[in-house]
């Protein structure tokens, strides 16, 4: 197998399914507020859109100003138990693995804040497999913007258009555009029902994670 040399990837909703930890430090909030608990359902299409976006689907009535008050509260619940339930997706470790026998190195470039991002990169194993981990507060600006994917290929060593980025949502697939890398949009991943991943404009779509393993994908 002869790899793409660099593969980065988003976090949530495609290397790692975290919706339940995320669900249960938002469901403390909600308790705390007032509320009622919300199932997994209501906030699992939103988790890759971040701590904002389930806070909105929690708190409609409440304006961007005073959900963003319950920012710092709900990552200081979610780090107590940043991944307790949080797994791969499956056939992300066989991917992860055909990467590295290939001599390829691997990445994360994700929009969740650092110190969390490293959390769940140790609790998955992964921290010295890991070649380069890009939270989004690493630099100023965040994808959609492409500063991240610059980062990483610098970091790394290698041109943007010598990488490829795997990611779930737009934001994702834009940055991988404007940093001139392929992109990969993760089909398994989190979006909402009004969403069209065909619309986004990705060089490929992949339904499953061992997808990434067909020819022509990550395999040159």
């Amino acid at each position: 197998m002869v790899c793409t040399p660099v593969v980065l990837f988003d976090l949530d909703g495609t290397l790692v399914d975290s919706a339940v930890d995320l669900l249960n430090a938002l469901n403390v909030i909600v308790r705390r507020e007032g509320g009622e608990p919300l199932p997994l359902a209501a906030i699992r299409p939103v988790v890759s859109k971040g701590a904002r976006a389930m806070l909105a689907v929690a708190f409609p009535d409440r304006d961007a100003a005073a959900r963003e008050a319950l920012v710092p509260a709900f990552l200081e619940v979610y780090a107590q138990a940043v991944a307790e339930h949080s797994t791969p997706f499956a056939g992300i470790e066989d991917v992860l693995h055909a990467i590295e026998g290939a001599g390829a190195r691997w990445g994360i470039v994700t929009n969740k804040p650092h110190y969390l991002a490293e959390a769940v990169v140790a609790t998955m194993q992964w921290s010295r497999r890991c070649a380069v981990l890009i939270g989004g507060d690493t630099l100023p600006r965040k994808k959609p913007d492409p500063d991240q994917l610059f980062l990483a290929a610098e970091t790394l060593g290698v041109q943007a258009a010598d990488a490829v980025y795997v990611g779930d949502d737009e934001r994702d697939i834009i940055a991988a555009r404007h940093a001139g890398m392929k992109s990969i949009a993760a089909l398994w991943g989190y979006r909402e029902a009004h969403e069209d991943p065909s619309a986004w404009q990705a060089d490929v779509l992949v339904e499953q994670p061992s997808g990434l393993l067909a020819p022509g994908i990550l395999v040159r």
